[in-house]
């Protein structure tokens, strides 16, 4: 049966988030593994510890049980199928417990074959997500008006998969 594994080292998950609703902040999450079957069904878990945002502060309140609470949530799971002929992957993601359906809008950039003889394959991966509806809803208004972090977190996934071939076991009869 052939299937694809995520190539972490060639692959980027990362978010955008408004902060004071004037600028944006990036991160990304650094551990994750998954992939996709032959059959068009895709999965992801992604280590929440490894949020990074460029601010240790910020990273760990995001570790913290007002955002990701990492001690008891430690990952972000997700299980679709992929439809690549209209461009998007439907699914469900799981964050701290909560689980939500979500569609994920796809660009598929092609294959190739690295100087390794292995077969890449090649994505772009957008969403836009409500993070309230996944319990992190941890904010604080502001003076002005609005609050410090908005609601709707965008979501922007690279990755490259590497084809690989599973053997079918076979049982010998004894």
């Amino acid at each position: 049966m052939k299937k694809m594994i995520i190539d972490q080292a060639h692959s980027e998950i990362g978010f955008k988030v408004k902060h004071l609703m004037i600028s944006t902040v990036k991160g990304n999450f650094g551990t994750f593994s998954g992939g996709a079957n032959e059959d068009g069904s895709v999965s992801l878990s992604i280590n929440t510890n490894s949020v990074t945002t460029g601010n240790a502060d910020r990273d760990n309140h995001l570790k913290s049980a007002d955002f990701f609470n990492t001690d008891e949530f430690p990952t972000i799971d997700f299980k679709g199928e992929m439809h690549e002929s209209f461009g998007a992957i439907v699914g469900e993601i799981t964050i701290k417990g909560v689980t939500q359906k979500v569609d994920l809008d796809v660009e598929y950039n092609g294959q190739s074959v690295d100087p390794w003889g292995n077969t890449k394959h090649g994505w772009e991966i957008t969403a836009v997500i409500n993070r309230n509806d996944f319990g992190l809803t941890w904010n604080a208004p502001l003076e002005t008006g609005g609050v410090l972090v908005s609601e709707e977190v965008k979501l922007n996934i690279d990755i490259q998969m590497m084809e690989v071939v599973e053997e079918m076991e076979t049982q010998s009869a004894e």
